[in-house]
């Protein structure tokens, strides 16, 4: 009799499904379980920031001309996100210099943003051109075909300011580029459902998977402010309760759930129940919580208008 898989509460390279063994599984599981939680723990009070749905799309469309693995995507925006972090947060942790007005307005995000309009276009391409260096089953982006891309945009660069544009990115992140994804969470987890027989075969779910992942992280801001709302059950949530949810923001065993749990049921409703029970088994998160994630998302996905 085969071990059914129970990852609660303490429990890529990409995988076939039904090919791994079960102590490969729970490696991954593990380790998974054990990265998100220390993200969740590590989070500063810019966590949760959630670039332009518009910088977003722009990295699926430049992995999907260029041909790179669907992971890429999903790596280079982890990517984007925690370098935006950091630039966002050093202009408000940077001490006054002594002399300067007490007065003097410090500045937000617009302006943050705006002083580095000009050359962020090329910052989302270095992203996505690290994160293809990391995928080791995906074409790598050289520096030559960087210049190619960038000036059929309508980019006028050259490869000296692709390089200088990949350091600077390179120093943001402090040369940590092993990150988790949220497509890695959703491959699991699927591979962990599928060994538990699942009520809908993880292959057809798989490809339905993918279309609701890059959908929730391009609305992702809309997705999780209708979220929050639905958590909370008020309609203009406080600035205290907005800082509470960045951690369900930026959890990615939660996310890789309710992906799975709007595919199911669209896929098929009369089973949807049942897999909302297994997902819950598996990864221990509260089957009103997995329902809570999969109907703001359908919501969503229904009446676009609203985002």
């Amino acid at each position: 009799m085969a071990r059914r898989f129970l990852f609660y509460p303490h429990q890529s390279q990409r995988v076939k499904f039904h090919e791994a063994s079960f102590d490969l599984l729970s490696d991954f599981l593990v380790n998974l379980n054990k990265t998100n939680r220390d993200k969740l723990n590590n989070l500063t009070k810019c966590s949760g920031h959630v670039p332009d749905n518009r910088f977003i799309e722009y990295i699926f469309l430049i992995t999907e001309e260029l041909r790179l693995d669907p992971s890429v995507a999903y790596h280079a925006t982890e990517l984007l996100e925690r370098f935006m972090i950091k630039h966002l947060k050093e202009p408000f942790t940077t001490p006054t210099p002594q002399g300067a007005a007490a007065d003097q307005p410090r500045h937000g995000e617009d302006h943050v943003l705006d002083e580095r309009k000009e050359k962020f276009p090329l910052i989302v391409f270095s992203c996505v051109q690290l994160a293809s260096k990391m995928a080791l089953c995906s074409n790598m982006i050289n520096n030559h075909t960087a210049v190619r891309f960038l000036t059929s945009a309508g980019l006028s660069v050259s490869k000296q300011a692709v390089m200088e544009s990949e350091m600077t990115v390179l120093k943001g992140l402090e040369f940590r580029l092993s990150v988790p994804n949220p497509l890695v969470y959703v491959e699991i987890l699927l591979e962990v459902l599928g060994h538990n027989d699942s009520p809908v075969p993880v292959e057809h779910l798989y490809h339905l998977c993918r279309h609701v992942l890059r959908f929730t992280c391009v609305q992702r801001a809309a997705i999780y402010d209708s979220l929050l709302r639905v958590t909370t059950q008020c309609a203009s949530p406080s600035g205290e309760q907005r800082e509470k949810f960045a951690t369900v923001t930026q959890d990615f065993m939660l996310l890789g759930v309710g992906v799975i749990a709007v595919a199911s049921y669209i896929q098929s409703v009369s089973k949807w129940e049942q897999v909302v029970k297994e997902l819950n088994f598996i990864t221990g998160i509260s089957q009103k919580s997995i329902r809570d994630f999969a109907h703001v998302t359908l919501m969503h996905i229904t009446r676009p208008s609203l985002t």
